[in-house]
């Protein structure tokens, strides 16, 4: 049976593991804000015009822009919330989790958007993150194949999985569907490679 200095140690551990998981996506957030307001408030959405344009040569730019862009603080704020909430999950095994969905799905999100996108379009936002980290999280059950893995698919499916909606092309004139399926898509991917290799790890020590 632990000690009580043992106890106090594990749980000072575990609320400085939790702040710094929580001030890492914070952070990320607070950057997309940045973003916008310098847009907003210097360039008078100007820097809009760097987002997607799918098949133009110019717009293979938004692949690395656009998950910075936003329509305005309105649209920022409802990428921010489950921004915030299931980037703080995706942490949930180790911080760098967090970087890896996120460049994963940016790049999926942004390949498969210009790829599939209408002509004429201009695709903007952190959606393609967002649903990232929704499709890593729904994939990390079936890939890790862990307790509680499994345990948390199961609670992000259920409170969450309503999200799943925005893949499909009904979803509604001006939002982009085709970021939303690609970077779901790569954060699924993303949770099949990291659940072989965890697969493997564990292979090993056995």
């Amino acid at each position: 049976m632990p000690t009580k200095s043992a106890l106090k140690k594990e749980v000072t551990a575990l609320v400085h593991e939790t702040r710094d998981r929580a001030l890492l996506v914070s952070r990320g957030a607070l950057l997309l804000w940045m973003v916008e307001a310098l847009d907003l408030f210097v360039f008078r959405g100007g820097l809009d015009n760097l987002g997607i344009r799918p098949r133009e040569t110019t717009g293979l730019v938004g692949i690395f822009f656009a998950p910075f862009l936003h329509g305005g603080f309105g649209h920022l704020l409802a990428n921010t919330v489950p921004f915030l909430i299931l980037g703080f999950l995706v942490t949930a095994r180790k911080r760098m989790d967090f970087w890896v969905v996120a460049v994963g799905s940016a790049l999926s999100a942004g390949v498969g958007t210009w790829l599939t996108g209408a002509p004429g379009s201009l695709h903007i936002g952190a959606s393609g993150v967002v649903f990232g980290f929704l499709g890593f999280l729904m994939g990390r059950g079936i890939y890790e194949r862990r307790a509680g893995a499994i345990l948390l698919s199961l609670a992000v499916t259920f409170f969450f999985g309503g999200m799943l909606w925005g893949v499909l092309p009904t979803v509604g004139p001006g939002i982009s569907w085709q970021g939303h399926l690609f970077g779901w898509l790569g954060g699924l991917l993303v949770s099949r490679l990291l659940g072989r290799e965890l697969q493997k790890k564990g292979g090993r020590r056995r």
